[in-house]
Order: C-alpha cells, then sequence, then structure tokens
C-alpha cells in the first residue's frame, strides 16, 4: 500500500471539460490503492446508462436535495439546466474517517463555495495547452453535439479568465503531457508539509 500524503486536506481539482481531469484522477488512484476517495456528488439528474448509485453520483429527488441545502448540509451546490448537484460534508467526513484524503471534482462556482466554506483544502488547476487544444479533445470526443460543445467551450474561457485570479489556485498544472501533468499533480499532492 502506498503511503498517505502528509497533508490529508482535501484536494479540488478544476478545469475545463475535456482538459483531462478524469485521466489524471484514474492515474493517481491507480499508483496510490486505498489513499485517495473521489467525492461522489448528489444530483437531482436520473442516472444514464451505466451509472451506479453510490458510485457515479447520489441519485436523490428535488425535495430531498432542496432540504440537504437548507440544513446547510453542502460544502458547494450548484444547478446545470434544471438539475441540481452538490458535494455534501458528511461524503467527505465518511471518507477522511476511512483515512482517505478527498478528491473533489469541482468546477468554478464550487470552488469559490468551497473558499469560502472555510473547509481547508487544496486547489488545483489544470489548463489546456491552448484553447484551440481543448476544442480539439471536445470534438474528438464526438460524445456532444454542436450546441452543447459551443456551450462548453464559452464556460472553458470564464473558467480560464478566473484561474489567472491571484491565490484561487495553490497549483496550475498545463496538461500538455499526461505523464508530465500526472507528475506535477503528483509532486504537489504529496509534497512534504514544511
Amino acid at each position: 500500500m502506498s503511503p498517505l500524503p502528509q497533508d490529508r486536506r482535501p484536494v479540488v481539482i478544476s478545469g475545463p471539460s475535456g482538459v483531462g481531469k478524469g485521466t489524471l484522477f484514474k492515474k493517481l488512484f491507480d499508483a496510490h490503492k486505498d489513499c485517495f476517495a473521489l467525492s461522489v456528488s448528489h444530483t437531482t439528474r436520473a442516472p444514464r446508462a451505466g451509472e451506479a448509485h453510490g458510485v457515479d453520483y447520489f441519485y436523490v429527488p428535488h425535495d430531498d436535495f432542496e432540504a440537504l441545502a437548507r440544513a446547510d448540509g453542502f460544502v458547494e451546490h450548484a444547478k446545470f439546466g434544471s438539475n441540481r448537484y452538490g458535494t455534501s460534508k458528511q461524503t467527505i467526513a465518511d471518507q477522511t474517517a476511512k483515512g482517505r484524503v478527498v478528491v473533489l471534482d469541482i468546477e468554478m462556482e464550487g470552488v469559490k463555495q468551497i473558499k469560502k466554506s472555510g473547509i481547508e483544502a487544496r486547489y488545483v488547476f489544470i489548463k489546456p495547452p491552448s484553447f484551440e487544444e481543448l476544442e480539439r479533445r471536445l470534438r474528438g470526443r464526438g460524445t456532444e453535439d454542436e450546441g452543447s460543445i459551443v456551450k462548453r467551450l464559452e464556460q472553458a474561457r470564464v473558467e480560464l479568465e478566473f484561474a489567472n485570479t491571484p491565490g484561487v489556485h495553490d497549483i496550475i498544472i498545463v496538461n500538455d503531457n499526461i505523464e508530465k501533468a500526472y507528475k506535477e499533480l503528483e509532486d504537489f499532492i504529496y509534497k512534504p508539509v514544511a
């Protein structure tokens, strides 16, 4: 079993859609078995084919989601389209209690909310080598229609602009080479506590 990082604070990883965050998590989790846990978010949307409750998301009715939000049960939550998404405080506490370092895959608004929540965390932004490369990757996935791609690219512009705000992220990693980007991520997570 791999050793845990000295710094056990949750790691918040953000970046635009298509930048390779999922690939980087997978490499981290594969290289360090039982050290990390990806925070599973709550959502009001229905499961997609192949998704499982408690693995991909906790699928909950709108009323349950709203009740948890009113009870201050989320570190962050947001609305996309007609659905709600949120990271529950309990989920983070449960994984931390198991001795895991929690990794959160969160978009820009969520990062702002976690910063305001007072939760101690480390912030990583994954950046594409260029906007053109990000567009090429998104189109290359072949999973979305033109309207959806345009929306994701507009959101990416906003996120990339936000990432330039001084002090928001502890590290910005440019994913122009997956091995190099992974090494930077791992070095940052396992950096000794001074």
